[in-house]
């Protein structure tokens, strides 16, 4: 388990440098998801090991989410003042998010069914 921990916060570290460097309006974490998905496709599967330790993250994934909403309370008095733009940005990301995903998969489906 601490060789795949190591390994995923090295690419997490690898990629917070290469944002910070390049100064990338990415985050670190994403361009470090990015290292570790191409080390995957160079190594041609996942090792044991890190898919392991992947689905024991996975399965205490919720405890993660206690940080965000510690910070939601936090900040609860902001959320009141702000609620409409708030509200409204989270409505709109999640409209744009689904019809991107589903502009995806219908291209994805149009090219599948033309390699068949």
């Amino acid at each position: 388990m601490i060789r795949a921990l190591t390994a995923l916060l090295l690419c997490q570290l690898v990629g917070e440098i290469v944002a910070r460097l390049l100064q990338l309006p990415v985050p670190g974490p994403v361009i470090g998801m990015l290292l570790l998905w191409i080390l995957l496709l160079v190594h041609g599967s996942i090792p044991a090991w890190l898919q392991q330790t992947a689905q024991t993250i996975v399965q205490h994934l919720s405890l993660l989410f206690v940080p965000a909403g510690v910070g939601v309370m936090v900040h609860f008095s902001r959320l009141q003042d702000e609620w409409l733009p708030i509200l409204l940005t989270l409505i709109g990301s999640t409209i744009i998010t689904m019809v991107v995903t589903a502009l995806t998969m219908h291209v994805l489906s149009l090219r599948m069914n033309r390699m068949q």
